[in-house]
């Protein structure tokens, strides 16, 4: 057998690793050459390429986790601010309960309990129109009373509603088309179920001031709520009044609205009277109970400097005088109010604060707050518990403004930290300082 040639042999080439034999006597190729010194650098590249595709997945992940948690977050900021922190402040107001003849200590029997009328008071809600405000500002304050006041019917399910005047804030010179969108944002934001009355009296927004009002605003007025001055319910006698028209100066509507109140006044004289005496005619006879006097201006004091409590004026205004016929009703008219009608009780509104007030015969008078946040930072309304003979009062506040702005402001200050610890933005400092101060410690 022949044996091969040295030159032969030094050709045969066995390229442990990749099992690539060249034949002998013939050289690889450059592709061949170039796969084999790639093959390693094309395994790594591609182990890079899949790691970084792990971890922009895991980033994107994470990111999209961020995202989640503070969508959420910022979900249940506004579920609180705009909902669950009605049900809250007012879950704590109850209606105040009357003393029963027990408790009175009333001797002999006791007395079958006369029902109870539970009333809700409130005022001034100054719904914007056309002209005055912005939009942003009216939204924000018509949702805050829209919640508000469905918040207080679904806990406190009252059976009537006053409003105490001034319910729109440019009734006085709104066209009929702005009125009329008027009237329907205002039966948006305080609808109520069937089985509850709402009533209201005219404020000097609703029909403009003693030298702006006239037939046409009064009527307008009247055909969106009801005009009767004198109603009974559960042996309660309400007398509404339209106080703008009680100026006293002899004026065709000021003359219509005395007279109106002479008439009343009979008829709840004759109503006291055990029997029937002559001139009280055939009409049905009103229960033998003192009126309760609802009206938009309060009767006249000179400023607020006795109203105590937080929601009065503040000590700014307090001391302001107040002037006749346009903050307070005159002397005069006030004077023939209480003796015309003899009122056990009044509630009004107009100032925008609380105040408290005992006139001549020990008669209370209430002035509302407003109900809006546009007026106040922290509104509220009047519970009454009413019967025939006896009445109790308690004060519902409202959340207040600056509460709901301070969590808002709490919550995006969290939410920007939360954003940008991840970017070492902060933490860079908080870092920098736990250096300054290892140092310090050393010295």
């Amino acid at each position: 057998m022949k044996e091969a040639h040295p030159e032969h042999k030094a050709d045969v080439q066995v390229h442990s690793g990749d099992a690539d034999i060249t034949a002998p006597g013939q050289k690889p190729s450059f592709l061949e050459e170039s796969l084999w010194l790639s093959a390693p650098l094309g395994r790594d590249m591609a182990s890079s390429w899949l790691e970084a595709r792990r971890q922009c997945l895991r980033l994107l992940k994470t990111r999209g986790f961020l995202l989640l948690k503070l969508s959420a977050a910022v979900l249940a900021v506004l579920l609180f601010c705009e909902f669950l922190i009605y049900y809250l402040v007012i879950f704590r107001c109850s209606w105040p309960e009357l003393k029963t003849p027990e408790d009175a200590g009333t001797p002999g029997a006791p007395k079958a309990p006369e029902p109870v009328l539970r009333a809700m008071f409130l005022a001034d809600t100054h719904l914007l129109g056309a002209i005055r405000g912005h939009w942003l500002d009216k939204l924000r304050r018509e949702w805050q009373m829209e919640r508000a006041f469905q918040t207080a019917l679904w806990l406190l399910q009252p059976e009537v509603v006053f409003i105490l005047g001034d319910i729109f804030d440019e009734g006085k010179w709104s066209s009929p088309e702005a009125w009329a969108d008027d009237v329907g944002r205002f039966w948006k934001v305080f609808r109520h179920p069937p089985h509850v009355q709402l009533r209201a009296v005219a404020g000097n927004h609703d029909i403009g001031f003693h030298y702006q009002m006239d037939t046409y605003r009064i009527k307008r007025f009247e055909k969106v709520f009801n005009p009767e001055r004198l109603f009974s319910w559960k042996g309660i006698n309400f007398v509404m009044i339209n106080s703008v028209a009680l100026e006293g100066d002899g004026c065709d509507i000021c003359s219509r609205a005395e007279a109106e109140l002479l008439e009343i006044s009979h008829w709840l004289n004759c109503s006291r009277e055990e029997h029937r005496p002559r001139g009280c005619g055939d009409r049905q006879w009103l229960p033998a109970s003192a009126p309760i006097l609802l009206q938009h201006f309060p009767l006249y004091r000179k400023n607020d400097a006795n109203c105590s409590g937080e929601d009065a004026a503040p000590l700014n205004e307090k001391y302001t005088p107040f002037k006749e016929r346009y903050d307070v009703l005159s002397w005069e008219v006030s004077r023939k109010l209480l003796w015309w009608l003899r009122p056990r009780l009044i509630l009004s509104g107009h100032t925008h604060s609380a105040c408290e007030v005992q006139h001549r015969a020990g008669t209370l008078e209430v002035s509302v707050p407003s109900f809006s946040w546009r007026n106040r930072n922290n509104p509220s309304f009047i519970m009454g518990s009413i019967t025939p003979m006896d009445y109790a009062l308690a004060k519902c506040y409202l959340p207040c403004e600056d509460m709901v702005l301070t969590t808002y402001c709490v919550a995006a200050g969290c939410l920007m930290l939360i954003m940008l610890i991840p970017t070492r933005l902060v933490s860079a400092p908080f870092h920098f300082g736990q250096r300054v101060l290892r140092k310090f410690k050393t010295m």
